[in-house]
């Protein structure tokens, strides 16, 4: 069970989201404002948000990153935008999965149920959850979610977190997509450019690209490592 803010301003979709949620035992409230929402999440605490992109007041993007700025509550967007520009933004937004409308309330269960497993720490990882993780100059925290690259504190999304904390606890391992996908995302499938988009920021963010990577290591068609700048180098 979880408690649930479906920001939706179509009634009938909304009527039937509630209807769908609160038979599976969820809480539910809802909203059809973006800025309905925020006022929601300021001062109630919920597990997952669900929102819409055609919001009447502001545009579901932008009430995105309006979210992002007061809660790090796990935000599911439900949009009719299909095309592979708009998903990559809204993934950079911070939203934390997405569903391309029509979607069956399977389907909504089933990312709802990835999405809170991520959150409640319920992923799979090697390492105990206390012991810190070092590679390199790079810090990693699991059980205060923090992470440091030379000393200076990287602000991370959850999910670069959980990406980033997953591969520094196999240094020098290749993790197959497959397993990422299964082990961080909580998923069964996919595509890449979920893994492709959360690499790339995570990149940016340890100063460093595709073309010339430090710490991250993609090899075309198997898999990521993770490794200290030079360790491939001849000793």
């Amino acid at each position: 069970m979880a408690s649930v803010l479906v920001v939706e301003d179509d009634q009938f979709v909304r009527s039937a989201l509630i209807r769908h949620l609160t038979d599976a035992a969820h809480t539910v409230r809802s909203v059809g404002t973006a800025l309905e929402a925020l006022r929601e999440v300021a001062h109630l605490r919920f597990d997952v948000v669900i929102l819409d992109l055609g919001l009447p007041d502001l545009d579901g993007s932008e009430a995105l990153k309006m979210l992002r700025g007061i809660t790090d509550v796990p935000v599911i967007v439900a949009t009719a935008r299909d095309d592979e520009t708009e998903i990559v933004r809204l993934l950079n937004a911070g939203a934390d999965d997405y569903l391309t409308k029509p979607f069956s309330v399977e389907h909504l269960s089933a990312r709802m149920a990835a999405v809170l497993r991520r959150a409640r720490g319920t992923g799979g990882g090697e390492a105990p959850p206390s012991a810190v993780l070092r590679v390199g100059g790079l810090t990693v925290d699991p059980l205060r979610r923090q992470a440091e690259l030379d000393g200076a504190r990287l602000d991370l999304t959850r999910r670069e977190f959980d990406l980033l904390a997953f591969l520094a606890g196999r240094p020098g391992v290749v993790v197959p997509r497959k397993e990422l996908l299964a082990e961080v995302w909580q998923q069964s499938y996919g595509d890449d450019q979920t893994i492709d988009v959360h690499l790339s920021w995570l990149r940016r963010k340890l100063g460093e690209t595709a073309a010339r990577p430090r710490y991250l290591h993609t090899l075309r068609g198997v898999g990521v490592k993770l490794e200290p700048p030079g360790a491939e180098l001849p000793r």
